[in-house]
C-alpha cells in the first residue's frame, strides 16, 4: 500500500488542523493505520491508531480529548483532526498501515513522507 500525506501547515496554538492521509494500491478495510509523529532529536512516537474490521481507536495520553483520527473508506483516506493544538504538538506527522493487525502503537510496514506541523505560541 502506497501512502500520501498531506493537511500540515501553521497554526496558533487553540488553533485546528486536518491531516489526510491517502492509500493505494491495496484494499483499505485490510490494514490498521496509524498516525505518528517525530522531532528533532527524538524518536518517533504513536499518536493515534485505527483498528482493521472496525476493532476500535486508540490514542496517545497526551493526544486524547484533543485528536480524532477517521477513515473514509470511499475514497480510501484517513484522517487526523487536531483541536486545541499546543505548541508541544509540534512535529513532522506520518501516517502508516498495517496488514490485518491489532497491534496498534508499533510494527507498522508501510510510511507516508511526513507533513510537517507547526503550532505558534
Amino acid at each position: 500500500v502506497q501512502l500520501q500525506a498531506s493537511g500540515g501547515g501553521l497554526v496558533q496554538a487553540g488553533g485546528s488542523l486536518r491531516l489526510s492521509c491517502a492509500a493505494s494500491g491495496r484494499t483499505f478495510s485490510d490494514y490498521t493505520m496509524g498516525w505518528f509523529r517525530q522531532t528533532p532529536g527524538k524518536e518517533r512516537e504513536f499518536v493515534a491508531a485505527d483498528i482493521w474490521n472496525s476493532g476500535g481507536t486508540y490514542y496517545a495520553d497526551s493526544v486524547k480529548g484533543r485528536f480524532t483520527i477517521s477513515r473514509d473508506h470511499t475514497n480510501n483516506t484517513m484522517y487526523l483532526q487536531m483541536n486545541s493544538l499546543k505548541p508541544e504538538d509540534t512535529a513532522v506527522y506520518y501516517c502508516a498501515a498495517r496488514y490485518r493487525s491489532s497491534t496498534w502503537s508499533r510494527g507498522y510496514a508501510y510510511w507516508g513522507q511526513g507533513t510537517q506541523v507547526t503550532v505558534s505560541s
